[in-house]
Protein backbone atom coordinates (compact mmCIF):
# COMPACT_ATOMS: atom_id res chain seq x y z
CA UNK A 1 0.00 0.00 0.00
CA UNK A 2 2.89 2.49 0.81
CA UNK A 3 4.03 1.96 -2.88
CA UNK A 4 0.62 2.80 -4.61
CA UNK A 5 0.88 6.22 -1.82
CA UNK A 6 4.38 6.69 -3.29
CA UNK A 7 2.88 6.74 -7.08
CA UNK A 8 -0.03 8.77 -6.31
CA UNK A 9 2.12 11.20 -5.06
CA UNK A 10 4.62 11.15 -7.54
CA UNK A 11 1.79 11.73 -10.12
CA UNK A 12 0.34 14.67 -8.33
CA UNK A 13 4.01 16.02 -8.04
CA UNK A 14 4.71 16.15 -11.40
CA UNK A 15 1.23 17.05 -12.60
CA UNK A 16 1.53 20.05 -10.13
CA UNK A 17 4.62 20.97 -11.45
CA UNK A 18 3.25 20.95 -15.05
CA UNK A 19 0.33 22.89 -14.11
CA UNK A 20 2.92 25.23 -12.14
CA UNK A 21 5.37 26.00 -14.75
CA UNK A 22 3.49 25.84 -18.18
CA UNK A 23 -0.27 27.02 -17.41
CA UNK A 24 -0.70 28.51 -20.45
CA UNK A 25 0.83 25.55 -22.58
CA UNK A 26 -1.20 22.93 -20.43
CA UNK A 27 -4.40 24.73 -21.28
CA UNK A 28 -3.49 24.12 -25.24
CA UNK A 29 -3.14 21.05 -24.89
CA UNK A 30 -5.76 20.34 -23.28
CA UNK A 31 -7.45 22.07 -26.18
CA UNK A 32 -5.88 19.92 -28.81
CA UNK A 33 -6.88 16.79 -26.52
CA UNK A 34 -10.82 17.88 -26.72
CA UNK A 35 -10.40 17.87 -30.86
CA UNK A 36 -8.91 14.50 -30.88
CA UNK A 37 -10.72 11.58 -31.72
CA UNK A 38 -11.77 8.88 -28.46
CA UNK A 39 -9.91 6.62 -30.48
CA UNK A 40 -7.07 8.32 -30.46
CA UNK A 41 -7.08 9.37 -26.78
CA UNK A 42 -7.82 5.87 -25.80
CA UNK A 43 -5.50 3.76 -27.86
CA UNK A 44 -2.45 6.62 -26.42
CA UNK A 45 -4.03 5.78 -22.57
CA UNK A 46 -3.55 1.72 -23.27
CA UNK A 47 -0.17 2.56 -24.27
CA UNK A 48 0.69 4.55 -21.46
CA UNK A 49 -0.54 1.96 -19.41
CA UNK A 50 1.51 -1.01 -20.67
CA UNK A 51 4.63 1.36 -20.80
CA UNK A 52 4.23 2.20 -17.35
CA UNK A 53 3.25 -1.60 -15.93
CA UNK A 54 5.61 -2.44 -18.49
CA UNK A 55 8.10 -0.14 -16.37
CA UNK A 56 7.05 -0.77 -12.97
CA UNK A 57 7.54 -4.76 -14.18
CA UNK A 58 11.00 -4.08 -14.80
CA UNK A 59 11.75 -2.15 -11.73
CA UNK A 60 10.45 -4.68 -8.88
CA UNK A 61 11.35 -7.69 -11.16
Amino acid sequence: MSDFLTAVGLVLAIEGAIYAAAPSALKRMMMVALETPDGTLRTAGVAALALGVGIVWLVRG
